[in-house]
Order: structure tokens, then C-alpha cells, then sequence
């Protein structure tokens, strides 16, 4: 859950950051919402590979404890100390590289974990169970903001931006001692001896000879995996769902305050702007029991995975093609937040995928679909930037003024086009994610 708390506060303080490091839009902010996902992609790999020859238990730790600190020092960037200032927008670009090398390998070895502990029945539901808590804090947090913040109707703001980074970043220190304290790696090495799910683990974990293997310390078959076309199309899909997902948490609540006017201390503006996140936590949830629906008249579950992907993203361009079009603020919100449902539906089958073609490589496995996933987030969120600039450039060249002098009313306007372009880039990835899904076949 914290980890979507210390990615969406970023989204959420987008308008803040940029007002006080004197940028002209969030548009200027790409580079930082970029570096996130470049960093986070790079080092997913070797941090899953170290999960799988170590053990998720001390790499989770390792991730929670550093992105902790960056979150804690993302409310220092820009502080004014008398005539000194605490770095600008390059420092802040550095740190979301740092930040995102940091809390690369979180979801990889989060899997390792539960195909050392869950039987194969059971991946898509647990795997949706770990992704729709995900959605629900990140979905919770822009309220949370709201009240800390922004203030409402009824209460005044308790802190400021800065401050709030400071205790979501301490929220990740208190996680570590608890998760320290109880979880274990292997079934067999927890206090509470969990026998029936080790039992159902071993019988689940084994190598193709049927031997099975010990939950670390497990060596990658690079060639096979490397080899395995169901790999690549997974990634596929993976990577061209993200680049259109990944704007509910970076640009989205800035769109939304510029394009239909949402004062900050409005409770119901924050509902909805972490609309997307919350009825995507649905989604995750229901993705597993979609899956064993298909299951049951179709009697294969890899090709129910396929089945449920491909209807999926199919129905999440039409939703952002309605979006496109949407005329007031709930249409938009609705159109964007079923798309978001639909790429959470299929999270549970693409997770337990990578389980399926990994085995016990599990974590390297995810760990490659997560990489390529994350560079479609990145190239999106530069992209979305550019277009978006592109967009208000060519209206201030039209009006013959600077963009910083273009009048509130054209910056607007330019905006908007500009994302009407994106939000057509996101239609056709969409749709190649679905044709993806098709040949998604591990055995």
C-alpha cells in the first residue's frame, strides 16, 4: 500500500512543485516523472535476480527503507534557507532517479513471495489481492492530501507540502520493522508454520523434472527464458497497458484542476482524482475470479488469461475513446476510471504469467516484464510532456507572446489540445495490447 501513497503524493503535489520552483506548467515537470520510471526499469532486474538468490524478505526491506528517504528529501527540493535554496528542478530529476533505482524490484520480489507461498490455483486472486490494496492507498491519497494540505470546507490545511512528504516518508520506516518482524521467506521458516500452504507450495514449486527447489538461491536459465516468445509478447502487453495507465498518477490531477477548474480544497475533486486508482482496486480483485470464471467452461488457464486480456484492453480504449470526447468533468472521470478498471482486470493474469514462464525464476521473470513496463511509462510520461508543450508553444507562436505571457484562458486551450492528441496515442496502444494478449502461450 505505501508504495502507491509515495507515487501518487508525487502526482498529487505536481501543481505545488512546479508553482514553487517557478515552472510555467506541470508539463515542465516530465523530466522528473521520467527519471522515476527510466531508473525504476533499469535496476528492476538485478533487484529481482537478488530476490530470487537472496530471498524477497531483506530486498523488500532494502527497497521500502531507501525509497523512504527519497520521499522524506522530495520535500526538501527547493527549500529556501535564507538566500540559499535547496536545489531545483535538476536536483529534483536526480532524486526521482535515485528514488526510482530504489524502489526498483518491490513488485518482482513481492511475487517470488507468492509463488514460494501460494499454490499455482491460487496466483491471480492473491496477486490481485496485493495489487488492489496497491490502488486503494494510492486511490485514498489525494484525499489524504486534500485534508493535509489543501484543508476543506470544514477544517483547516495541518501541514504543509513539504512536511507531508516527511510523514509519508517515516510511514516506511514503521513498515519495515513490522514486515521485519513477521514475515519469513520460505513457508517452512515461519513462526506460525503455515503447513498446508508450504504443502501446497512444494507441490506447486518444482522443476520440470519434478524435483522440487529450495525457495532461494535458484539459478535463471537466461537462454530459455530469453527465448521464450510468451516473455516477449507479455512484456509487450505490459509495457503499451502502462504507457496509457501511468497518467493517473503523473499529469491527471493537474488535468483535472486546469481542464474543469477543481479548487484544491474541494473533497470531492480529491474523490475523484483518485478515482481511477479506486475503482482500479476493483478490478484487481475481480481479475482472479474473472479468470477462474473463463477457467471453469473453458478448462485451460493460461488461455483464460488470454481470453480476459484481450477484452480487456479492448474495452479500455473504447473507454478512453469516450473520454476523448467527455464534455464535463463526471463523464471524463467515469470513462478514465472504467479504462483503469479494465488494465487492473488483467494484473492478476499478467503477474501470474511471468510465475507460469519462470517458475523459479520467478522474480527474475516479473522483473523483466516489470523493466519493459515501466520504459513504456517513461517514454509515456515524456511524451506526454512534449505534446502537451508542443501543443502551448505552437499557441503562443500563434499569438505572438512567450508561453510564460500566454493568457490563462490560451494556455488552457492548448493544453487541452495537446492532451486530446495524447489520449489518441493512448487509444492505439491499447489496442495493440489486446492484439499482444493473443499470443501470450507459457508453458
Amino acid at each position: 500500500m505505501i508504495t502507491y501513497i509515495d507515487r501518487v503524493c508525487f502526482g498529487a503535489a505536481a501543481p505545488l512543485m512546479a508553482r514553487d520552483l517557478g515552472l510555467t506548467s506541470v508539463a515542465e515537470l516530465k523530466g522528473a516523472f521520467t527519471a522515476f520510471a527510466i531508473a525504476y526499469a533499469l535496476f528492476e532486474v538485478p533487484a529481482g535476480w537478488m530476490g530470487d538468490r537472496l530471498g524477497p524478505r531483506p530486498i523488500l526491506i532494502r527497497i521500502v527503507l531507501w525509497w523512504s528517504a527519497c520521499t522524506a528529501l522530495t520535500g526538501l527540493v527547493g527549500l529556501k534557507l535564507g538566500t540559499w535554496s535547496l536545489g531545483g528542478l535538476g536536483t529534483l530529476v536526480a532524486l526521482r532517479f535515485l528514488f526510482g533505482a530504489g524502489e526498483a524490484g518491490a513488485y518482482p520480489n513481492i511475487t517470488r513471495a507468492l509463488h514460494d507461498w501460494f499454490p499455482i490455483q491460487q496466483w491471480e486472486f492473491a496477486q490481485g489481492l496485493i495489487w488492489m490494496a496497491g490502488r486503494i492507498s494510492g486511490g485514498v491519497t489525494p484525499l489524504i492530501w486534500t485534508v493535509l494540505v489543501s484543508g476543506t470546507a470544514v477544517s483547516a490545511p495541518l501541514m504543509h507540502w513539504r512536511t507531508t512528504f516527511l510523514v509519508f516518508g517515516g510511514l516506511g520506516v514503521v513498515w519495515c520493522v513490522l514486515f521485519r518482524w513477521k514475515f519469513r521467506d520460505p513457508p517452512s521458516d515461519s513462526r506460525a508454520e503455515h503447513r498446508q500452504e508450504a504443502a501446497a507450495t512444494k507441490e506447486a514449486d518444482c522443476s520440470p523434472l519434478g524435483k522440487p527447489k529450495h525457495p532461494g538461491h535458484s539459478q535463471v536459465a537466461w537462454r530459455k527464458l530469453l527465448t521464450n516468445p510468451s516473455l516477449w509478447f507479455l512484456c509487450g502487453t505490459y509495457s503499451l497497458l502502462n504507457y496509457g495507465w501511468v497518467f493517473n498518477i503523473t499529469y491527471f490531477p493537474a488535468y483535472l484542476q486546469q481542464r474543469f477548474h477543481l479548487p484544491p480544497s474541494d473533497v470531492m475533486g480529491a474523490v475523484y482524482l483518485g478515482a481511477p486508482l479506486w475503482v482500479g482496486s476493483l478490478g484487481c480483485l475481480s481479475g482472479g475470479l474473472c479468470v477462474n470464471w473463463i477457467d471453469h467452461y473453458v478448462r485451460d488457464r493460461r488461455k483464460s488469461r488470454r481470453i480476459l486480456g484481450f477484452f480487456a484492453m479492448t474495452l479500455c480504449a473504447l473507454c478512453w475513446w469516450n473520454a476523448r470526447s467527455a464534455q464535463s468533468l463526471h463523464t471524463f472521470c467515469i470513462s478514465v476510471s472504467l479504462a483503469a478498471f479494465c488494465v487492473d482486470l488483467t494484473l492478476g493474469a499478467a503477474w501470474a504469467s511471468c510465475q507460469d514462464i519462470g517458475k523459479q525464476s520467478a522474480a527474475v521473470t516479473a522483473a523483466i516484464m516489470n523493466t519493459l513496463g515501466t520504459l513504456g511509462a517513461a517514454a509515456a510520461s515524456w511524451q506526454t510532456g512534449s505534446m502537451v508543450e508542443h501543443s502551448i508553444r505552437n499557441a503562443a507562436r500563434t499569438a505572438n507572446l512567450s508561453m510564460d505571457r500566454l493568457p490563462p484562458d490560451l494556455l488552457d486551450l492548448a493544453t487541452f489540445d495537446g492532451f486530446q492528441d495524447v489520449f489518441l496515442t493512448y487509444i492505439l496502444m491499447y489496442l495493440a495490447a489486446a492484439v499482444c494478449w493473443c499470443f501470450v502461450r507459457p508453458r
